[in-house]
């Protein structure tokens, strides 16, 4: 039988701030006389916004992306948006719609130009998830157990994501998932915003706070990862996971002290009510075909969200050995079945990557970008993470009655970084750890931001801090603006690609009989993997600079050596190839050129199209 104890409210043993009511439950509420200004900033937002964004040079894109395109407007737009958010979390207590509003003219204003702008699909690796998708509708199936080139059979192994989309395409009339894989950032960023506000909401009660932590987390996600991608769909569904987790899964008896207010932070929300077995086991199979959709979209988030499961199980709150088993064996069960070829072959990867530390945490093939814009983007990331992890851990230790409420959020964070001592991810572990752990950082950063206004202990150290927010917030929030722009749109030139060398490519490909080699730099550009499931692939300088360099000093014996006797095959080097060895560092200064000038030259090559932004060469072996 549970017992039930009356708790004091705080506001019986502290005296209220100046402002609120007496006996108000919630004292960092604003007065209503605070005037409201979200419109009065919105409005000016958006006008700069639309007036920027035909003004924008996306076209003729230099080193810097389109960080040096983009009109002098918009930045200002991005300016008087922040100040607008800043001054409505005066009145966040009575009217959260107002930083509501705010967070989503951010993501539209941070996200949506490439949708609006571009007429080419943004990222050209994003367009090999089109091909997946064309398959699909065009053959009515995908072959999970078939050995693809170009790293395809992953996609047809966890065809979640693919088949959605499939029936999008179909109930939309669209030619093609390209019609609107522009807009991906966009549509699911808004999903994301209520899932976020939930598990906040479970543990701050403050709305200030919260909007400031979903502000942060979309400045801070600047990884690139909510693109037209299984891992954006399967991240959505995962947080969606955690949140009911968060909210429904309390056990009887384990708050203790946590449900007294008097204990914890003047903002943090009481422990949810404890739920029954019964009613957590409903939950469970609640959860159960969320769980297994995350399973059949991405091989990495299964395994993500195991692990923070189990250290949710560290804690007697969330200790349910139920879901931890449901979820364990719902991943193992489609890694041994639809994914086993994978599974296996990075099973026998796991054992010379465990334990290597900096080679796992590296950043993409060689982790050398070179060029202004790649610099600077490379620079601001490691700003970013490093502000937004001092920021979270000055929260940790200075609000430590938050932390010991929000202690299960801090878990879920941390709990992917042991996956660095695990594997390498194809040189993309760090940038998903940093994702998986960003919900809970943004939290604990905001946290350090917002201070409570009322509190049991009203020191001058809190008194300063309460006033000097005034000033450090908004510089705050403009350093990670500042910081985000770079790392999301420094590299820009890699990820748009002219209409014309997508024709060029795709009219290559077409042309290309069944079983044709396909050769390139790299897979990215735009159709690279069109026709994946007829044609074969082999991106050569998708290695170490050092290997790419001895590669140059003769191409076409190294290339006419990789092809195996009888097979028909093709050269494709475009712009978008160019661009990106370069910015990437996977060939040195001019090697792009040199290439491409070496094999149009050799008597081994016959060029079936040149353009400026493009060369389509046939391998012809009987010429020697």
């Amino acid at each position: 039988m549970q017992h039930h104890v009356s708790v004091p409210s705080t506001e019986s043993s502290v005296p209220p701030p100046p402002g609120p009511a007496a006996g108000d439950r919630h004292p960092w509420r604003i007065p209503r006389r605070v005037p409201d200004t979200g419109l009065l900033t919105l409005l000016p937002a958006a006008a700069l916004w639309l007036y920027a964004l035909p003004r924008t040079g996306f076209r003729e894109m230099g080193d810097y992306g389109l960080l040096d395109r983009l009109p002098a407007t918009y930045y200002l737009s991005l300016l008087v948006l922040t100040a607008g958010f800043v001054l409505s979390l005066r009145r966040a207590g009575t009217a959260p719609w107002w930083p509501a509003a705010h967070c989503v003219a951010l993501l539209f204003a941070l996200k949506a130009p490439p949708a609006i702008l571009y007429d080419a699909v943004r990222y050209p690796w994003a367009s090999k998830h089109d091909a997946v998708v064309d398959t699909l509708l065009a053959n009515g199936e995908l072959r999970p157990g078939a050995a693809l080139s170009g790293n395809m059979s992953a996609y047809d192994q966890w065809p979640g994501f693919f088949t959605l989309d499939a029936g999008l395409v179909r109930a939309f009339g669209v030619e093609s998932a390209a019609a609107y894989a522009n807009w991906a950032p966009v549509v699911l960023g808004l999903l994301m915003i209520p899932v976020l506000v939930l598990i906040y909401r479970t543990f701050c009660e403050d709305w200030r706070l919260i909007w400031t932590a979903v502000w942060i987390f979309q400045l801070a996600n600047w990884v690139g990862q909510d693109y037209f991608a299984p891992q954006a769909l399967a991240y959505l569904l995962h947080l969606t996971v955690l949140a009911v987790v968060l909210r429904h899964f309390v056990r009887p008896g384990s708050a203790g002290r946590l449900r007294d207010r008097t204990f914890l932070d003047p903002v943090a929300a009481p422990v949810p009510p404890p739920t029954g077995s019964r009613q957590r086991a409903v939950c469970v199979v609640v959860l159960a075909p969320l769980i297994a959709a995350v399973n059949a979209t991405h091989q990495l988030t299964p395994v993500m969200l195991t692990i923070c499961l189990l250290a949710l199980n560290c804690t007697r709150r969330y200790r349910n050995y139920g879901l931890l088993v449901v979820a364990a064996l719902l991943m193992l069960t489609w890694d041994l079945t639809m994914g086993r070829p994978l599974f296996v072959e990075t099973l026998s990867t796991v054992r010379s990557s465990i334990g290597e530390l900096t080679q796992n945490s590296r950043a993409g093939y060689t982790g050398r970008l070179t060029g202004p814009g790649p610099e600077l983007a490379g620079t601001a990331n490691v700003v970013m993470v490093l502000a937004v992890a001092v920021l979270a851990g000055a929260a940790v230790v200075l609000r430590r009655r938050l932390t010991r409420g929000a202690l299960p959020l801090l878990l879920v964070s941390v709990a992917p970084v042991p996956l660095f001592a695990v594997n390498d991810y194809g040189g993309e572990m760090l940038f998903r750890v940093y994702l998986f752990a960003l919900p809970g950082a943004a939290f604990f950063a905001a946290a350090a931001l917002v201070p409570a206004v009322a509190g049991s202990r009203r020191t001058r150290a809190r008194a300063l801090w309460r006033k000097g927010s005034a000033f450090v917030l908004p510089a705050v929030l403009l350093v990670l603006l500042a910081g985000f722009l770079p790392s999301y749109y420094g590299k820009e030139k890699m990820f748009y690609t002219p209409p014309e060398e997508t024709a060029l490519v795709t009219r290559a490909l077409d042309h290309a009989p069944d079983g044709s080699l396909i050769l390139a730099t790299s897979g990215s550009f735009p159709q690279a993997l069109h026709r994946y499931d007829r044609l074969e692939h082999w991106f050569f300088a998708e290695q170490a600079l050092s290997e790419n360099e001895k590669m140059l000093k003769d191409p076409v014996s190294y290339l006419a050596a990789g092809i195996p006797r009888g097979t028909r095959a093709y050269v494709v080097l475009t712009r978008t190839q160019d661009v990106y060895a370069a910015g990437e560092g996977l060939l040195p200064a001019g090697g792009f050129a040199a290439l491409r000038s070496k094999l149009s030259a050799s008597p081994l090559f016959r060029t079936v199209e040149s353009r400026p932004y493009g060369v389509v060469l046939e391998y012809r072996p009987a010429a020697r």
